[in-house]
């Protein structure tokens, strides 16, 4: 059984839902993305979701646009964002899953970035605007490698495409819980259960929800429906409020994971 599939049967026997926590990688500095990673894991994460840093993140908001700036801005590139995992792999075997855009996997050559992440210690790739019809090279390369493969389903989704996204997918569903892109909300979409019940019609994949979610208590209403819950803009928050006092940032983050992990008991 492969890492991912590890965490959500791990999840399940331990009745609750599995916490896919994300990141920007190298935000704001190598360094400090490596002890923010470090500091997830150790509160208790289940999947670590690394953002690649883009020039033009579509899919994302303020918070993770900022973010991935900060990246690139403190001199992350693709070879640093593949050290980064071989850095976490010496300590820890949490899957990892890439939270990507295609052009970047396109530019360096599909088989070839995948083959490398694969050497890194990457589990899953989540390319934002691959579309299954397309994404036939990157099919073949991640199979290839033993990478998973994991896709988008959103609101607008029509059930009629479900069978063709579960059929593609390897690691996981993500369901994205509202229309737009990335960001803190106060509120929770109200249709969730509804949505959540429809994916699996057509998928035995773990189904996880994200885009919104920022509070424990947020966590825990998703996770009475759901295998797992994503939350990144709350976390990529701490490292903001903190990049005057870096060395703070980890202990922090640690806190505000550990409370957020705490919800995913059902």
């Amino acid at each position: 059984m492969d890492r991912i599939a590890e965490a959500f049967v791990r999840a399940r026997r331990e009745k609750r839902a599995a916490f896919v926590a994300y990141l920007c990688a190298g935000d704001p500095d190598f360094a400090s993305s490596l002890a923010a990673c470090r500091a997830l894991i150790a509160a208790g994460i289940d999947v670590l979701e690394l953002g690649v840093p883009f020039s033009d993140p579509l899919a994302d908001g303020l918070t993770n646009q900022l973010a991935a700036q900060r990246a690139l801005e403190g001199g992350m590139t693709s070879a640093k964002v593949f050290e980064l995992v071989r850095e976490i792999r010496k300590t820890s075997q949490v899957p990892i899953v890439f939270y990507t855009y295609y052009n970047l996997v396109f530019s360096n050559g599909v088989e070839a970035y995948v083959r490398a992440a694969k050497a890194a210690g990457v589990d899953g790739m989540l390319t934002l605007d691959l579309p299954p019809e397309e994404a036939g090279e990157m099919l073949t390369a991640c199979k290839q490698h033993d990478v998973k493969t994991v896709f988008i389903v959103a609101p607008t989704t029509p059930t009629t495409r479900l069978p063709k996204i579960g059929a593609v997918a390897t690691g996981f569903i993500y369901y994205v819980s509202r229309e737009g892109v990335t960001g803190v909300r106060d509120q929770l979409a109200t249709n969730i259960p509804e949505a959540v019940a429809r994916i699996r019609e057509h998928t035995n994949l773990p189904v996880v929800v994200g885009f919104g979610i920022s509070t424990a208590q947020q966590v825990r209403e998703v996770a009475r429906h759901a295998d797992g819950v994503v939350v990144g803009s709350a976390l990529v928050n701490v490292i903001r409020d903190h990049l005057g006092n870096r060395g703070a940032m980890p202990a922090k983050l640690h806190g505000v994971a550990a409370k957020l992990v705490a919800g995913t008991v059902v």
